[in-house]
């Protein structure tokens, strides 16, 4: 357990950094997390925030500025929907019908396709419920299933199940995929914790650091279990948990279940590592974890 970055992260030549739940929490960001990168790269190192987004990263850096996420804290960003992009480019003339909000329209900016209702379409491209703020994904039961019963593919442009928005939890595309396949329906996943966007990241990151970099060379920051850490595993990355935030409900679960007694709050439960290492049920464990990116 770690009160700071600094004790071992400077080490490695490269991070890779999960953007929200690390950088920021979708309202304002992380000011210790934006010093402790900007501190990284004022040193030499090389920071490449990896995203989930379903949005290309133009939109998501631009965001990053509103939010107080400064340019020096990072190289460079890379997200799913950069690679929902690159799958889509592979589809030319696609009938595509996007499940998701207005926002993320950019995603299939200046693009060889054409966006119809899903009985008109051959594929879906899901970036995320239309209401996130009201719905979840027990409400699209009835689309999914009827879709899945057509046999229409889905690209999934943002893997994660659940993010916070200030304080409160919101489903994700991912959540929605995870029906769909229960439902039978085929799914393609763009992002984390998935081969494609590592090995997009590693190439992004050889280029930046001006040489080929090793996995051992690389740290890999993230506070979702099943992506950031399930990724990192599988690419052979070692990895910083960010125990705070998205897991701290579970992590209470854990606790009332190990000591006999309703825990409240997270609070120093975030510091005991035998109570977060139940949380990874078997996956392979970080190399640290710390209860925020400092």
């Amino acid at each position: 357990m770690l009160d700071s970055v600094a004790e071992f992260g400077h080490s490695y030549p490269a991070w890779i950094v999960d953007i929200w739940g690390v950088m920021h929490d979708g309202v304002s960001a992380n000011e210790a997390a934006v010093a402790a990168t900007a501190g990284y790269r004022a040193q030499g190192g090389v920071v490449l925030l990896l995203s989930n987004s379903p949005r290309p990263s133009p939109e998501v850096q631009a965001q990053l500025g509103a939010l107080g996420v400064i340019e020096a804290a990072y190289d460079d960003t890379l997200t799913s929907g950069d690679l929902t992009r690159h799958e889509l480019e592979m589809r030319p003339g696609a009938k595509v019908f996007h499940l998701g909000p207005e926002r993320d329209l950019p995603i299939f900016k200046d693009l060889d396709l054409t966006l119809v209702e899903s009985d008109k379409a051959d594929l879906v491209v899901c970036s995320g419920l239309f209401n996130d703020e009201v719905e979840g994904p027990e409400d699209y039961n009835d689309l999914l299933s009827d879709m899945a019963a057509r046999k229409l593919p889905m690209l999934c442009a943002n893997p994660d199940h659940m993010v916070e928005r200030g304080e409160e939890l919101i489903y994700c595309a991912g959540a929605l995929a995870d029906v769909y396949e229960d439902f039978g329906g085929d799914v393609t996943y763009a992002g984390k914790p998935y081969a494609p966007i590592y090995q997009l990241a590693f190439k992004k990151l050889s280029d930046l650091a001006s040489r080929e970099l090793e996995p051992r060379e690389i740290l890999a920051i993230g506070d979702g279990i099943n992506t950031d850490m399930r990724g990192a595993a599988e690419a052979e990355l070692d990895s910083l948990f960010i125990a705070g935030g998205l897991h701290a409900s579970d992590l209470r679960t854990i606790a009332t279940a190990e000591k006999g007694e309703q825990t409240d709050g997270a609070g120093d439960l975030l510091y005991d590592g035998t109570l977060l290492s139940k949380l990874f049920a078997g996956q392979q464990l970080p190399v640290a974890a710390m209860r925020g990116l400092a």
